[in-house]
């Protein structure tokens, strides 16, 4: 099932896609929806599809969810990986928005990665396309800069809808791209096999649960080692687009935030 959220009466919607159309589900957002299905001790796929409006709109997804929190993940090597908080939904952006480079940041570049949605207990409900964009040069001055680096406006962006993870059995098999372009010129142009996060999935979220009980409707981004170079800073106008064809692909403009 592709989940996410549109426009619908005025209020950001949870709603079920299928071939270009959405099927509301009035009053509930997603992390709402989330969050109901788990008090019911129902999937989110069943109460989705039970209360999902028989009457599809033409919408386009919006971000797919307002993570309750965000957080983010590099891991290289067999070794602990390195974990980060990324913010709530306050910093996150969806398919279109404008994703933030930092006024004092000469080097912030777009981090592609797969991004969990985590239900109740770690659970995993389904796969989303996020970019942890992050201040290079701020991230390089020292360690303690790291949350400066890496919370800011528009430091996340999400979308463009989640596929539930039974439509994902083989997420190894899946490769992600990055393009970013300016005055629709490519700059720069990178891909990855999903292998190394789908063989390190569970031990990447016990690294995350451990003495920290994440709650239901969070997120988390694991980076796939795609990694644009200084060259590749982004600048205000710049397009950053990230894709895995079985998910779509998340669009993001950029532009300096204060």
């Amino acid at each position: 099932m592709r989940l996410g959220q549109i426009r619908f009466e005025n209020k950001l919607t949870a709603a079920v896609f299928h071939h270009g159309e959405a099927r509301p589900v009035p009053g509930y957002s997603m992390v709402e929806l989330i969050r109901k299905a788990a008090t019911e001790g129902v999937a989110v796929t069943a109460l989705a599809e039970q209360m999902a409006s028989r009457h599809p709109e033409p919408c386009a997804p919006l971000i797919p969810i307002g993570p309750v929190e965000a957080w983010g993940c590099e891991c290289g090597g067999q070794g602990r990986p390195q974990v980060f908080f990324k913010g709530t939904a306050r910093t996150c952006v969806g398919p279109g928005h404008p994703i933030g480079i930092r006024f004092d940041s000469k080097f912030t570049a777009p981090e592609p990665g797969l991004a969990i949605v985590l239900g109740s207990g770690g659970s995993i409900l389904g796969y989303t396309l996020g970019n942890d964009v992050t201040a290079r040069d701020i991230e390089a001055e020292a360690p303690l800069n790291l949350p400066q680096a890496k919370i800011f406006t528009g430091s996340c962006a999400l979308g463009p809808v989640i596929v539930t993870a039974d439509e994902l059995p083989d997420l190894g098999s899946l490769e992600i791209a990055c393009v970013i372009r300016r005055a629709g010129i490519e700059r720069f142009a990178g891909q990855a096999g999903l292998r190394p996060i789908a063989d390190r999935m569970k031990d990447i979220l016990g690294f995350l649960l451990r003495a920290n009980k994440v709650p239901a409707g969070s997120v988390l981004l694991i980076g796939t080692g795609i990694r644009p170079g200084e060259d590749a800073a982004l600048a205000s106008g710049d397009t950053v687009h990230i894709s895995v064809p079985q998910i779509g692909e998340l669009m993001n403009a950029a532009i300096v935030v204060e």
